[in-house]
């Protein structure tokens, strides 16, 4: 039998309050492509931390090519040939494109970076992963470029090292459909030239599409490990849910409930004609009390350009907002927030947590102002507050002065979600509120945008996910190119309907 290229063996980790892995081993092989799923909080990340050198095992060791190692950090680890792709993009954003894919082995000539030829070697590189861009277009900051298309880069960097093994901890969470074909395409090529791939996604279909094997951990412990294609989608959401398979078949593909709102009722939110510069055209919407309305259409069609006009957190060039009526003077995020209107954004590390704050100050940043009397905060107050949305979104942390920075992502999402859920807002913009959670945590953040909605919230629902915007829409608004193609409501809000109108050609709209 041959020698794992990685081997994990009776790891164990803890940390102040959370004993994060418990024996955990993994085994991975050369030319093999090995699942590792679960629910946040389950222990992937911190696995992988060790398995890179972000953290030392407190118990347990890991062996590359049978041999024992111990790196000093993720530079160690590189060096040996552990590549590590996160999904969070871990890049330089101003720093040119090609210098970031090239950081740390940029070809040089008499001493000094030739750039001419890093540049020309970045084309040729990204081509192969469908980015199709020209020498001034690498040489711009990569910070211009839109998510899905960073993560390629980020992508191409990983791979591009002389690696043994590649960890890939949600890499298609930005991508669409296109580029997730091409990154399928990457992984085979690296399989099939020996190299071991650990596979970290909460997309079934993926893992069944490119995955040999998988191992579930669940609350810090190995539960299964074994062949993918011996265990069935329905039971290996059993086992990251602990969970009896029948009672997981009966919420179906999401977790959303019936229809919301009330078709009589005047808009709470009605967005007209919104203009933003070479992104947003002339769109248009209109959300009700206690309704979900969608927003779909494929990445860089401007669904986020589009809330982010509406919530103040772009300058509109045009257009007006109204919010009960009322028009919105300023296009500020104040003006906003005032009026009752917060958004959620996709990118949550960027623009959403603050890393170095703990969970309760997370929670009530927002809320500081109204909570204060003659400058003085009322940490009582605070206390209330944060008990009771650690409560009611079952938010997993040791406490609230843990740092948000070390819960796993759905729980940092649901920080995010309690801290503008706590100024009691009329309108709810969620941008990819699910994405990079697992399907624990999903089923929990789509009933909990129902509850919202039955409480009256009017809510707009960005996703990329087809079934999430199909089963939690009441109507569906398709973007393609920064204009509204199409309005889907009642029976229309189907899977072919939604195809079509994003498939469409902009003559036939």
């Amino acid at each position: 039998m041959s020698v794992p290229v990685l081997e994990v063996s009776a790891v164990d980790k803890r940390f102040p309050g959370v004993h994060a892995l418990r024996g955990v081993s993994l085994s991975l092989a050369a030319g093999r492509v090995h699942a590792l799923v679960g629910e946040n909080g389950a222990g992937k990340s911190t696995l992988i931390k060790v398995m890179t050198g972000v953290y030392r095992p407190d118990a347990g060791t890991v062996a590359l090519g049978g041999v024992p190692v111990v790196f000093g950090g993720p530079i160690e680890a590189q060096r040996a040939g552990i590549s590590t792709i996160y999904q969070e993009i871990n890049l330089i954003p101003l720093m040119s494109v090609a210098r970031n894919l090239f950081l740390g082995r940029e070809p040089r000539r008499f001493g000094l970076v030739d750039v001419r030829t890093m540049n020309r070697r970045a084309v040729a590189v990204l081509r192969e992963y469908g980015l199709d861009m020209d020498t001034a277009a690498v040489a711009r900051p990569l910070r211009t470029l839109g998510l899905g298309a960073q993560q390629m880069v980020a992508i191409a960097r990983a791979v591009g090292v002389d690696a043994r093994v590649v960890v890939m901890d949600e890499p298609t969470s930005s991508l669409e459909r296109r580029e997730v074909t091409t990154l399928f395409e990457v992984i085979a090529r690296l399989a099939a030239k020996g190299i071991a791939v650990l596979y970290v996604s909460h997309r079934l279909d993926e893992l069944y599409s490119i995955c040999d094997g998988v191992t579930v951990l669940r609350d810090g412990v190995v539960v299964h490990t074994g062949s993918l294609s011996d265990v069935d989608r329905l039971g290996l959401v059993s086992l990251m849910l602990g969970r009896d398979a029948a009672a997981v078949r009966s919420e179906g593909v999401t977790a959303f409930a019936a229809a919301h709102g009330d078709a009589a009722d005047l808009p709470v939110l009605r967005a007209q004609d919104i203009e933003v510069r070479h992104r947003v055209h002339d769109v248009s919407l209109a959300i009700r009390p206690g309704e979900v309305v969608g927003l779909g259409g494929l990445l860089g069609s401007g669904r986020s350009e589009t809330a982010k006009a509406i919530a103040g957190g772009l300058r509109r060039d045009g257009g007006t907002v109204e919010v009960s009526g009322r028009r919105l003077r300023r296009d500020t995020v104040g003006a906003a927030v005032r009026a009752g209107v917060v958004l959620l954004p996709e990118d949550r590390k960027a623009e959403g947590i603050i890393p170095s704050l703990s969970v309760r100050q997370n929670i009530v940043l927002a809320a500081l102002p109204r909570l204060s009397r003659v400058g003085l905060l009322s940490r009582r107050r605070q206390d209330e507050i944060v008990a009771y949305f650690m409560d009611r979104l079952r938010i997993k942390a040791a406490s609230p002065d843990q740092k948000v920075s070390e819960l796993s992502g759905g729980n940092q999402q649901k920080v995010l979600l309690a801290r503008w859920l706590c100024l009691r807002p009329k309108v709810l913009l969620l941008d990819e509120p699910t994405r990079g959670i697992d399907v624990g945590a999903k089923a929990q953040v789509q009933r909990l945008i129902d509850e919202l909605a039955g409480d009256g919230l009017g809510v707009l629902l960005i996703s990329s996910e087809l079934e999430e915007l199909i089963e939690g829409s009441d109507r569906v608004v398709v973007l393609r190119e920064g204009r509204a193609v199409a309005e889907l409501s009642g029976d229309e809000v189907t899977e072919q309907h939604l195809m079509r109108a994003l498939a469409a050609e902009a003559d036939d709209d």
